[in-house]
């Protein structure tokens, strides 16, 4: 799973609000652009869709709303449209009795109060895709992009294309599959927990909830089973970390071949022949339902679907392309009905609107190439997750895969228009960076250093301190690149000059800890981790490091109480419920080492570390049987450690057990031939089983 920081969200000019604030906000601007639309009639198609739909009124058996089409009449009928959206119809009907009749206000006050929970809903699902899927102490979801994912949803509240969907009745098709489809990919996401060792486990049953919300969008609006492509998308890019671009040259290339185990252990082909299944079942459910086929449309319709030959039907149709994405990108002209005429199609390839075909491609070219082959992930991947959000929703109204009955239709660009605002929010984030050139080093430095070249990082980080002198990032970057190369004093110095700076960034504050207690400067270290703590209360990582000083300095009671408060944060922190077991153990505390030891295990039952200072301890105990279970249950999953088996070793010698302990002593020596102790314990073996062997006469 890939987790980024977003190198531009700080520069956007917004306002730092917290998560509820934010959706508050998000939700009033979707409440005051359209909620002059709350007394307005029934209009266009709301006559056919409500006041002439026999299945919202009570004296209907509900039943009827599961054999007919959205607008009333049978799915067997020739005349059927196929418009199959059951729970739209419902909703209908629930506000036909509410109101005690057709009375628009209420059909109208719901798409309203709708359109604002979906958008406020869109900071979650933009926050995921652009800043990734990471989890606090609590189990929340983190926003990593706080301000980019504030605008690209204050973008979609807003956003004029939607004015055919809120204002217009019938439009609550595409609002409740919008809503469906962001439980959808949100229940998707909840599939992902992060286990012990920092990889990310999955939930089957959160797959399946997400597949069945799906069908729920897919019963409010056909389109709604794009959410699969979205969520196939989002798990190969942002869980997997696949680059598509690296993995198409490997399989046309044929170098470096895929590693099919290291595939099937993500999970990924799993996951995706579930969605898979389940996106054709529910195909083939609604090819079942229509009945008699897909619905006859005419001329007037969709006039590019009846042109003389398949050249100037794909040409038309791209037309329509570059018109959706202009009323998308300037929705300065709007229009409830684009057909009779309105969009004249080209017959020629002299006709001047060619240019607007070769535009679209152009720029969705340059968008492809730099979403494939951008050397900076973080870009590369926000702009592929864009593009799918823009394109994957609109595919069902595209002509591609069957005949549609309109030209244009702004409904269908309800779900789409979210992509573009991803989009934008994102380009207008990279502008606000460019302004501070000191990024485009810093971006570069972290990339380099994330491919682990840190040299060539070091020196990016230093132009973009040269450049922003008081940039606090990257002197933190820079302070934990040089502390890792043992170059402490620079490393102090740097971090110490950044939370000069900014007193309140705490995680420069632990790191400075980590540097000073590295340089035995264990005071100044105490003072700089309480600092981070004071400025982060729920920080275990820092409490970890802190109960490190404290058993540096011997403070045994103190490091304890510190890895305690780290466990407490973060009950999944194996290093610091690791270290307790340790401590104890070394203090000669072994009733309590192995009460913690077994505390963990229940919280970290697959914590292979836990169980071999667990195993140590028992082993003390002389409780062999037990400890025998912890080792080797710790070397079944972790077949290779060399230190594991020479305990084990010592365990079994210590038992009597000694060609075990021999055989043991052999698999640690040849996994490790320098491991402490080992060798001499070895050869204290061979000596006694030589005795054996040969008794004195």
């Amino acid at each position: 799973m890939v987790l980024s920081e977003v190198p531009w969200d700080h520069r956007i000019p917004l306002p730092a609000l917290t998560p509820g604030r934010a959706r508050g906000a998000v939700a009033l601007l979707a409440l005051l652009c359209f909620i002059n639309s709350y007394d307005g009639e029934f209009v266009f198609d709301d006559s056919e869709a409500i006041v002439n739909n026999k299945d919202l009124k009570p004296t209907t058996p509900l039943s009827n709303i599961w054999s007919n089409d959205f607008w009333g009449s049978n799915l067997s009928s020739n005349s059927s449209h196929k418009s199959y959206r059951p729970l739209t119809v419902l909703t209908f009907r629930l506000n036909y009795l509410l109101a005690g009749g057709l009375h628009p206000i209420g059909f109208h006050m719901l798409n309203i109060i709708l359109h604002a929970v979906i958008s406020a809903l869109m900071i979650d699902v933009f926050a995921i895709l652009i800043g990734g899927l990471d989890y606090d102490e609590t189990g929340r979801i983190l926003n990593h992009a706080p301000k980019t994912s504030l605008l690209a949803a204050l973008f979609f509240a807003a956003h004029p294309i939607h004015t055919e969907s809120v204002a217009g009745v019938v439009g609550r098709a595409d609002l409740l599959c919008a809503l469906f489809f962001q439980l959808s990919f949100l229940t998707y996401c909840k599939a992902f927990s992060r286990g012990s060792d920092g990889a990310y486990r999955m939930c089957v049953q959160w797959v399946v909830v997400s597949i069945l919300l799906c069908a729920a969008a897919m019963l409010c609006k056909e389109q709604g089973i794009t959410v699969l492509g979205v969520n196939a998308a989002f798990d190969v890019l942002l869980i997997c970390n696949v680059n598509v671009y690296e993995l198409s040259q490997r399989l046309l290339l044929r170098k470096n071949p895929l590693n099919m185990s290291e595939v099937l252990r993500t999970g990924l082909p799993t996951r995706l022949a579930l969605m898979g299944f389940g996106g054709m079942s529910m195909l083939y459910a609604r090819w079942r339902i229509m009945g008699t086929g897909p619905p006859a449309f005419t001329e007037v319709d969709n006039p590019a679907s009846f042109a003389d030959n398949i050249f100037l039907r794909i040409v038309n149709y791209n037309y329509y392309y570059s018109l959706n994405a202009w009323l998308l990108l300037c929705p300065w002209w709007l229009c409830f009905d684009w057909s009779m005429g309105c969009v004249p199609l080209i017959k020629s390839a002299t006709d001047w609107r060619m240019v607007w075909l070769l535009l679209l491609w152009c720029i969705l070219i340059g968008l492809i190439s730099q979403a494939l082959c951008s050397q900076d992930g973080q870009r590369r991947r926000t702009l592929t997750l864009g593009l799918v959000l823009l394109v994957v929703p609109f595919l069902p109204a595209s002509n591609v895969f069957f005949r549609v009955g309109f030209v244009i239709a702004e409904r269908v660009l309800y779900l789409s228009s979210a992509g573009s605002c991803l989009l934008l929010a994102c380009c207008l984030g990279h502008c606000c960076c460019r302004w501070a050139r000191h990024r485009v080093h810093y971006n570069v430095g972290k990339n380099l250093a994330d491919r682990g070249n840190t040299t060539a990082a070091i020196g990016y980080y230093r132009e973009a301190v040269r450049l922003h002198p008081t940039y606090v990032h990257a002197m933190n970057n820079l302070g934990n690149i040089l502390k890792e190369r043992n170059e402490l004093l620079e490393a102090e110095q740097l971090l110490s000059r950044a939370v000069s700076i900014q007193p309140d960034f705490a995680a420069a504050w632990m790191n400075l800890g980590i540097v000073q207690n590295s340089l035995l400067k264990f005071e100044e270290a105490e003072h700089s981790y309480w600092n981070a703590i004071r400025f982060r209360r729920k920080y275990p990582d820092c409490y970890y490091n802190l109960g490190r000083l404290y058993a540096d300095q011997n403070r045994h009671v103190d490091a304890l109480n510190a890895w305690r408060n780290a466990t407490m944060l973060k009950p999944e922190h194996s290093l610091a419920w690791n270290n307790m077991v340790i401590l104890l153990d070394n203090t000669g505390n072994l009733g309590q080492a192995e009460l913690i030891g077994r505390e963990a295990l229940r919280i970290l039952p697959y914590d292979h570390t836990i169980m071999f200072s667990l195993a140590n301890v028992l082993g003390k105990l002389q409780k062999y049987k037990e400890s025998e279970g912890f080792f080797l249950h710790a070397l079944r999953i972790n077949p290779n450690a060399a230190s594991c088996h020479g305990n084990l070793a010592v365990l079994y010698h210590r038992w009597g057990k000694l060609e075990l302990a021999k055989k043991h002593y052999e698999l640690s020596l040849k996994l490790d031939p320098q491991a402490p102790g080992t060798k001499d314990n070895y050869n204290m073996l061979l000596r006694k089983l030589d005795q054996l062997k040969h008794p004195p006469s």
